[in-house]
This record gives C-alpha cells, structure tokens and sequence, in this order.
C-alpha cells in the first residue's frame, strides 16, 4: 500500500511517534483518498443500478434514463479513479484488488440484468463474462512469471462495452435501437479477439518464465 509522503506525515521525514502504530495511522489515512473514494463509489452505485433497471418490472423508460445515469456516473468514475491513482501517487493495495472487482461488477450487472428482462441474448452475456473471468484467473496463473499489461485492444473492447450496454440499458427505439445492436456486434468481437489476444501473451510469458527458471537453476549447479 502506497504511504503518505513524510511531508504530510509532518514535513521532517522522521518516523512518527509510536513506531509501528504511527506508521500503521499514515497507511490507514492513505486508503481514503480521492481514488480510493471513486473506486468504492463505483461498488455502491451496482446494487443502485441494478435496483432502478428492474423499476416496475424493468420496462419504465424515466427509470431506465436513472439506471443509465448511474451507469454512466460509474464509467466516468472508472477513468478518472485510476488516472489519479498513477497520477497523484495514491496507488494501495485496496485500489490494486477493489478497481477491477468494481469494473468486472457494474458490467456484469448490466448484462445479467439486460438478459434477465430479455433484451439481451444470455449467450452474450456468458461470452462476455467468461472472457473477463477467465483472463483474470489467467493473469493470476501467470503472475510469478510477470503482468499482462492491459492492451490498446483491451481498452477499445472496454468502451464498447461500456457503450453497447449503456445503450442497452436506454429505451432507444428506431434507427438507434438498431445502432446498439452493431455496437454490441463490436463489442462482443473485440471481446473475443483481445481475449485470445491475452491468452496467446500469457501462454508466451510462461514459457519465458519457466525458461528463466531453468537457467537460473542450471547456472547455480
């Protein structure tokens, strides 16, 4: 977890009073930071979604314009968190483990959701979220040989996503219902090819690694 800089721990960059306890007070105060605060905002704001869709059976279009606006705010918030996190040095263990959980939650509330009103295919929905379930546990599979950084690709699949569903989630009608149906096609394509994308990475990164290793152990006989 990210600390306070000694600056604001008192500008001396001494220790402070109380040894472990003063260090534990500064590393508890850096978790409420405005990062940190977006992060969890985003994590309140999936039940308040999820509960304003589903409004009289889900078909209302003033309640479905609220659920959109929650979502949007969530999106938003889903930029800027991280930004300011690597910006302002406010990265902590919290945000590392909680950003991503709140990203993957307010996706998969929104298709599951979708889904269960029938406005959206469930085989889209199980294509999406096994994807995003399976790089995560393939990131953890290949972390002691290195990170898979997040791709140009990744970050493309991630806004359309986030627009196809949003439109989704809006009573559209017309052209623009026809609209959303491409973005979500486009969606679930680049869902797809980052996806094998990713594997196709982590399967090279192991192989690396346990190359490295070998080496490693071969030099030290």
């Amino acid at each position: 977890m990210t600390g306070v800089p000694a600056s604001a721990a008192g500008g001396t960059g001494r220790p402070a009073p109380g040894g472990k306890l003063g260090a534990a007070a500064v590393n508890q105060a850096s978790l409420w930071n405005i990062a940190n605060i977006l992060t969890m905002m985003r994590l309140v704001l999936v039940p308040a979604f999820v509960v304003l869709l589903l409004q009289d059976g889900g078909y209302d279009p003033a309640w479905r314009a609220w659920a959109w606006a929650a979502f949007a705010v969530a999106m938003i918030t889903d930029i800027f968190d991280g930004h300011l996190a690597r910006t302002y040095n406010l990265v902590t263990d919290f945000g590392k483990i909680a950003d991503p959980i709140a990203d993957k939650a307010i996706m998969a509330a929104g298709l599951i959701s979708l889904s269960a009103l029938g406005d959206l295919p469930w085989w889209v929905t199980g294509v999406i979220l096994f994807r995003e379930l399976g790089i995560t546990l393939m990131r953890f599979w290949v972390i002691r040989h290195g990170v898979i950084p997040a791709s140009r690709g990744g970050k493309m699949k991630t806004l359309a996503q986030g627009t196809a569903v949003g439109m989704y989630v809006l009573a559209l009608t017309g052209p623009l219902a026809t609209l959303r149906f491409w973005v979500m096609a486009l969606a679930v394509v680049l869902t797809v090819v980052t996806g094998l994308d990713y594997v196709r990475q982590a399967i090279v990164l192991r192989r690396q690694g346990l190359a490295s290793e070998r080496t490693a152990t071969g030099s030290a006989k």
